[in-house]
């Protein structure tokens, strides 16, 4: 049976009872990720990474990774030469269906699910004044954009997996949960109020943009527990229209179709 979970067939499965990664496990995928930065240029970060495997593991059916890695990695990812990367990348999966599965009630609960998301500017702004001066003008990230931009390009590249359901009430959840998550992708223009890069940093993300991360990280919440109440899709079997006995039988005998093959 295929499982969300099964990210190469190669590559062994993690044990569930593994430390949570640390942040060393993810600055080793920001290296791997670089490396084949040096091959492809298109290669992402990997809080993009982080995002579009949320949106995976949310989907209304298992997404196979041949499905998958040629959207996130292009056609020249072989998970067989980066068995690293997917070693972890699989050990994420499986602390994130953990934390989303987990009778949760707030979100500092030590099980709940925390998106590995980067404050930039508040890391720039951190930095000596001569070095802030070196990024002056470029187009900054903000805090957890760059991982929505990622969940919202998994949805927008599985349209049918992430089609609105008939029943009103599901597609209302659905679009609310969206909702939320795109509000992430746009910049965040509030006042700067505190720093999620360093407890005493300089003010760098708005209360708002807090807010609305937490509402987001609900909304993932929701997507996974909507997505397995429904199921898969089910694919609408057309039969095609039996003949009226009197007519002529499709099988081109000549005969009326009584005569032929309804006559059983």
């Amino acid at each position: 049976m295929t499982t969300n979970s099964d990210a190469a067939p190669d590559a062994p499965t993690p044990s569930t009872d593994r430390e949570a990664l640390g942040p060393e496990d993810f600055d080793l995928l920001d290296t791997l990720l670089d490396a084949m930065r040096e091959k492809d240029e298109e290669i992402p970060q990997w809080e993009f990474c982080e995002g579009f495997l949320a949106a995976l593991v949310c989907a209304r059916r298992p997404i196979a990774p041949s499905e998958y890695w040629p959207v996130l990695l292009g056609d020249s990812f072989v998970p067989a030469q980066q068995m690293e990367f997917v070693w972890h990348w699989k050990r994420r999966w499986q602390e994130i269906e953990q934390a989303l599965d987990a009778d949760v009630q707030a979100l500092d609960d030590d099980r709940s699910f925390q998106p590995e998301v980067l404050d930039t500017r508040g890391a720039i702004a951190s930095l000596p004044e001569d070095e802030r001066a070196e990024v002056e003008g470029e187009a900054i990230p903000s805090f957890a954009q760059v991982w929505a931009l990622g969940f919202m390009y998994a949805v927008e590249n599985f349209p049918d997996d992430w089609a609105a359901p008939r029943d009103k009430e599901a597609a209302g959840m659905l679009d609310d949960a969206l909702q939320s998550i795109v509000a992430l992708t746009e910049d965040d223009t509030g006042k700067p109020e505190v720093s999620m890069f360093a407890e005493d940093g300089p003010p760098s993300v708005s209360q708002r943009r807090l807010d609305d991360f937490g509402e987001a990280i609900w909304a993932v919440y929701d997507l996974r527990q909507l997505w397995k109440s429904l199921g898969p899709r089910v694919e609408t079997i057309r039969k095609e229209a039996t003949p009226g006995r009197n007519d002529p039988c499709p099988c081109g005998s000549g005969k009326k179709y009584k005569k032929c093959h309804g006559a059983g």
